[in-house]
């Protein structure tokens, strides 16, 4: 049986439907009530499921389809990953004529509005987008749509406009997830606070929201003596994280809610906080190992960037190829990452296999 006839069978199984209408479900025909369409997409999308396109592809025209995207590069931490998934998707589907423009801006929410006006001017069919100035972002991503160019926001959302989708871990959960996490590891009456990206940001604003509300329900008496903005630049980040550390030497618990977390461990150790102050973080790159390992990053929140890109590319080439339906969001699931569990991580695995690459060099040429 094959992986996707397997797929289709088991979404029909939890549905309780049959495979006709998970067919019509996932190709967005007609002939099934728009409730059952609904759970069946959300059943496919938890367990991780979608349409293979090459297949389905070989039974329609090939299509013309450009689809522009517009990410930062830095953190490069995080958006390498978000990146890697966009341009590995994004190979899977040169044969079916979907091509990419691919304009890249220096950091979240710098160029992002010149870009995205750019490529709307160049009449792509779809554009994948990192909001990072979402109130002047909406009235240009309204016109997009209104124009017919699909756009798709990942990462980070543009809520207020009439984008398509958002393809993220929603923040707000993943706040709160860090915020249980903060309240059960320090003790009742602790004192905590957050170094943030930018507030101006939906997705670190509302990361910062949840942490508040997760953290204050299971910490006792707990207070947030302080949420700072690092806009994502390190040595802002690092000083000001050093200043937090000055103002409050009491300080039980730090909470970063961006990956630019390097500088907030650099400060704890410059004043002498490192294993004093439990961190957590988010996300995962192979320079936080060593800080893991220590004792210093208690947790990190993390949010699949590889397959936040990898998503948002499937699922707008999927629509803008098959018509298939756009959902309004795709939500990921966060995960947790502790020293127990580090080395299961997509970016911990790339790690190891690079390093391992020049021995399994020599040993090849000791073989030959």
């Amino acid at each position: 049986m094959s992986k996707e006839k397997h797929g289709i069978h088991l979404i029909a199984e939890m549905a309780n439907v049959s495979i006709g209408t998970v067919d019509r479900a996932l190709h967005g025909r007609g002939g099934i009530k728009e409730a059952t369409r609904k759970r069946i997409l959300q059943i496919a999308q938890q367990i991780g499921y979608s349409p293979n396109l090459a297949a389905r592809a070989l039974s329609v025209a090939k299509a013309q389809v450009r689809i522009g995207v517009c990410i930062p590069k830095e953190i490069h931490f995080f958006y390498d990953q978000l990146w890697s998934g966009v341009l590995d998707e994004a190979r899977h589907l040169e044969h079916l004529g979907v091509e990419f423009e691919n304009r890249p801006v220096r950091t979240l929410g710098e160029g992002d509005i010149e870009v995205f006006k750019e490529l709307v001017a160049r009449r792509v069919d779809g554009i994948i987008l990192t909001a990072g100035s979402p109130k002047e972002l909406t009235p240009l991503i309204d016109e997009a749509e209104e124009k017919g160019a699909r756009v798709v926001c990942v990462s980070t959302d543009a809520p207020e406009s009439r984008r398509s989708s958002i393809v993220c871990v929603e923040p707000y959960l993943n706040g709160c997830l860090a915020g249980e996490l903060m309240g059960k590891c320090v003790p009742p009456g602790s004192k905590v606070a957050v170094v943030a990206g930018m507030l101006s940001t939906e997705d670190h604003r509302k990361k910062t929201d949840g942490f508040t509300e997760g953290f204050l329900q299971h910490c006792p008496e707990g207070k947030i003596v302080s949420v700072v903005e690092g806009h994502e630049d390190e040595k802002e980040s690092f000083q000001k994280t050093s200043e937090l550390l000055r103002r409050f030497p009491e300080l039980d618990g730090l909470y970063v809610n961006t990956v630019n977390c390097l500088p907030v461990c650099r400060a704890l150790g410059a004043r002498g906080f490192e294993g004093k102050v439990k961190l957590i973080t988010t996300d995962l790159f192979a320079e936080m190992a060593p800080y893991f390992q220590k004792g210093i990053i208690t947790a990190s929140i993390y949010q699949h960037p590889y397959r936040q890109g990898q998503l948002a590319v499937r699922l707008l080439a999927d629509n803008l190829t098959n018509k298939v339906h756009l959902p309004p969001a795709a939500h990921l699931s966060p995960g947790v990452v502790m020293s127990t569990n580090l080395h299961l991580f997509r970016e911990m695995r790339l790690t190891e296999a690079k390093s391992s690459e020049p021995l399994l060099r020599s040993r090849s040429v000791l073989q030959a």
